[in-house]
């Protein structure tokens, strides 16, 4: 144990509506764990791991799908999460948006601030980023729904209660899964669905810090617009280095609402899949300027993006039936290309592995890394200064076939692996978890960056969340933060 610290409970009631109330603060103990150093190669010896917020429902931390939940400023971190459950609450507990800073100096955590009223749901997390003038903005509650959108009154700081933020306008009239970015030329950049599974994804940008948001003609995808009803996908993105392109990485599945099972019949596993299976991968870029989307090879393409062009001109990976749950992790290499980290069935549904997905000499390749016990396992994929590429996945004994809701969308070990060979072998090169007998038997999910508002990894640093009970909103999230960097 290296340190602890305990942020005091306040009582208060919430208000999305800004009312000037008092704020409901959750006792957060954070006792720091020691860990090997986050990239080795002998900087730093150590890495803290501090807990925070308690009583985290399923994806306190989001998946992939959903980011960032954690921006630097000014050598202060801004976390969002979703917590503040009771424990006697069974299944599907209801939790709230929460904000919590972080000192990257003192290591000190603020007291935790409540943004808004709790839900059940677990898209309604909050993503937090940071307007080109340092103005803090976050966005909770989407889900088929514009969500609630604040921003803080002073710049490089939450805060301590609710009278010190503004709402501001809404962005879109239905969002789901939220992904913002600060793109070239001082604009921030919002990347989402518009609607439930088959509808589209498309983006709007701002360039006057959030007050008003505009999008191109065109959706950028749309699975199901051409005929194939109920085509869907799930979708990764990231914004290039010098923010005039986003990277978009997809899978696709039928949403067969009626569960037919003449369309979820598998021919790989010979037996109808549900739909927690989606499938193969496509690659797009964004050119931001001109909105032109466009595949690996520079063609442009017709949007919105259907399956049928998906398939034609834009997949990379046809994985003949092996499924995933969660879409890809994204990492850029020295010369601004993409990678991928994809979790994929193998031989039966219970059997799963990693793989490292990048382009050499014009095509596609695939490298497994290790295996992993559940489809939803969400994992992160970074390269560090020295071009190591690091990933963080979940593994564990056995398939987690579990009833539990805190248990629906995977979970397991962390560990990390690398690479020093561009990818081709890889190793472990450690476990990356809280020990202790506090934390035997946990499982953890949703490993994630802490990022600058551009969009980039702050290095020696991430989050992820953790739980001990299959069917209890007992969840906790954690830092990982590098003791030297």
């Amino acid at each position: 144990m290296i340190r602890s610290m305990t942020i005091g409970r306040t009582p208060s009631s919430q208000s999305p509506e800004f009312s000037r109330r008092d704020l409901m603060r959750c006792a957060v103990t954070a006792t720091a764990f020691s860990a090997p150093s986050l990239w080795g190669g002998g900087r730093g010896s150590d890495s803290e791991i501090l807990p925070f917020g308690d009583g985290g429902g399923i994806k306190m931390l989001y998946d992939v799908r959903q980011r960032p939940q954690a921006v630097c400023l000014r050598d202060r971190v801004f976390i969002g999460f979703k917590a503040g459950a009771r424990p006697s609450q069974p299944g599907k507990a209801k939790t709230s948006p929460m904000l919590i800073g972080y000192d990257r100096s003192s290591r000190r955590f603020s007291e935790p601030l409540t943004l808004g009223r709790a839900t059940s749901d677990h898209h309604h997390g909050p993503v937090i980023w940071a307007d080109h003038e340092e103005y803090l903005h976050v966005l909770f509650g989407c889900h088929k729904t514009p969500g609630t959108h604040l921003v803080a009154n002073l710049p490089a700081d939450m805060g301590r209660e609710i009278s010190d933020w503004t709402r501001a306008p809404e962005i879109a009239p239905k969002l789901s899964y939220p992904t913002v970015f600060r793109i070239r030329g001082g604009r921030e950049l919002v990347y989402y669905r518009t609607d439930g599974h088959a509808s589209s994804w498309t983006y709007r940008t701002s360039d006057d810090n959030g007050r008003t948001w505009t999008g191109p003609e065109n959706d950028v995808t749309d699975m199901d617009s051409r005929g194939k009803a109920e085509w869907s996908s799930y979708q990764t993105k990231l914004p290039s280095a010098d923010g005039r392109h986003l990277h978009v990485v997809f899978t696709d599945y039928d949403d067969v609402k009626s569960n037919d099972p003449k369309r979820l019949f598998n021919e790989r596993y010979k037996q109808p899949v549900s739909n927690a299976w989606k499938y193969n991968l496509s690659y797009i870029t964004v050119d931001l300027e001109t909105h032109a989307v466009r595949n690996a090879d520079g063609d442009v393409l017709n949007t919105p993006v259907d399956i049928d062009q998906a398939k034609e001109k834009a997949r990379i990976w046809d994985t003949e039936g092996r499924g995933a749950g969660v879409p890809p992790a994204i990492a850029l290499d020295e010369t601004g290309t993409p990678a991928f980290l994809h979790v994929l069935s193998e031989d039966d549904l219970k059997t799963h592995s990693y793989y490292y997905v990048r382009r050499e000499d014009g095509r596609w390749k695939q490298t497994a890394i290790c295996g992993s016990n559940h489809q939803w396992n969400s994992g992160h994929l970074a390269r560090d200064r020295d071009g190591v590429l690091h990933a963080y996945v979940i593994v564990g004994e056995g398939y987690l076939d579990s009833s539990g809701i805190m248990d629906k969308h995977g979970g397991g070990r962390l560990e990390e692996w690398v690479s020093a060979d561009g990818g081709n072998g890889w190793r472990k090169h450690r476990d990356l978890m809280p020990d202790g007998r506090q934390y035997a038997g946990w499982r953890f999910n949703n490993v994630q960056p802490v990022t600058r508002p551009d969009g980039a990894a702050v290095e020696g640093m991430l989050l992820f969340y953790g739980w001990n009970a299959d069917d209890s909103p007992e969840a906790r999230a954690f830092l990982v933060h590098e003791t030297n960097l």
